[in-house]
C-alpha cells in the first residue's frame, strides 16, 4: 500500500505533512541551503576567534593534580594549545550530588586522543579540595588530566562552567577564547544529534510543530529507571552507567533547584 497525502486516513494528528520520497527531498534541499548558510557563518565566526585578542596570565600560578602542586604551564603537557573545561564544584557533596550538566559535559570528553593528535592538550579544573576531586573522578572512571584550581585567580581559576582555551610561548601563557552557557554544547554531541530527530531535544524552549512532543525539563539528572528527576533518589545522567552507582536517598547538596 503506497501511503500519499490525499489518503485523510493517513493524517497524523499535530504531526508534519505525509509526502512521498520527491516531495520530502525537494523539502530537505531546501533546508540543506539554509544549513550550508549556517555553516559557513560559523566558518566565519570561527576566523574571528582566531584574532581575538589574547590575555597574559602567569604560566607559574600553581594548581593540585594528583602529584601534589604544579605550575599551570604543566598542563599544556609540552603542546603549544590547551583546551580547558572548568567544572562546577559542590563542597562536601557526595558524587551524586555534584553539578549533572558539568557531568555530562565532561562525560562525552572522556578520551582527548584527538585533540592531543592534533597537537592541544585537554585538562579539567575544579574548585573542589583536591581529595574530594580524585574520590570523584576515580568513580566517574575518568582518564582526562584534572586539577584543583581552588585558590587560583581567573582566568585559570575562578567562576566555573567554562571552556577555555589557552596558548603557550616558551613559558609565556596566553587566554585566548573562553565560553559558558550553550557555548559548552560544542562537547556534549548528544545534543547536536538530539538537534536531527524528530521531537528534538524534547525542551520547552524549543519551537517545534502544535502537538508535538516536548515541555519537559532537560534530563540532566535522573533515577534508576532513567526518568528525568531531580528528587533525592536521582543522579547525573552519566553516573549510572558506573560499577557501584546505586539508588541513593539524597540529592547531597543544600537547597538545589532545577
Amino acid at each position: 500500500m503506497t501511503t500519499t497525502p490525499s489518503d485523510p486516513t493517513t493524517a497524523l494528528p499535530g504531526r508534519p505533512p505525509i509526502v512521498d520520497l520527491a516531495t520530502w527531498q525537494a523539502a530537505r534541499d531546501e533546508l540543506l541551503v539554509r544549513e550550508k548558510a549556517h555553516t559557513r557563518a560559523g566558518d566565519a565566526i570561527a576566523a574571528a576567534r582566531r584574532r581575538l585578542p589574547m590575555v597574559e596570565l602567569d604560566g607559574k600560578a600553581e594548581v593540585v593534580g594528583p602529584g601534589g602542586p604544579v605550575p599551570f604551564l604543566e598542563l599544556f603537557q609540552g603542546r603549544d594549545e590547551l583546551v580547558v573545561y572548568k567544572h562546577m564544584w559542590y563542597d562536601g557533596a557526595p558524587h551524586q550530588g555534584q553539578c549533572e550538566g558539568c557531568t555530562t559535559t565532561a562525560w562525552h570528553l572522556k578520551d582527548a586522543v584527538y585533540l592531543n593528535a592534533r597537537d592541544v592538550s585537554f585538562a579539567i579544573v575544579t574548585t573542589g579540595r583536591w581529595d574530594e576531586v580524585a574520590s570523584f573522578v576515580e568513580f566517574m572512571g575518568y582518564t582526562q588530566p584534572w586539577y584543583s584550581v581552588r585558590d587560583v585567580d581567573e582566568p585559570v581559576g575562578g567562576q566555573m562552567g567554562y571552556l577555555t582555551s589557552f596558548l603557550r610561548d616558551g613559558d609565556r601563557v596566553f587566554l585566548t577564547y573562553s565560553t559558558t552557557g550553550r557555548g559548552n554544547e560544542r562537547v556534549n554531541g548528544s545534543l547536536g544529534l538530539l538537534d536531527m530527530t524528530p521531537y528534538g531535544r524534547r525542551e520547552a524552549w524549543e519551537d517545534k510543530p502544535e502537538g508535538w512532543p516536548g515541555g519537559q525539563v532537560p534530563c540532566w539528572r535522573s533515577d534508576a529507571d532513567g526518568t528525568a528527576d531531580w528528587g533525592p533518589t536521582s543522579r547525573p545522567v552519566p553516573q549510572w552507567t558506573r560499577p557501584g552507582a546505586t539508588p541513593v536517598e539524597t540529592l547531597g547538596r543544600h537547597g538545589h533547584h532545577h
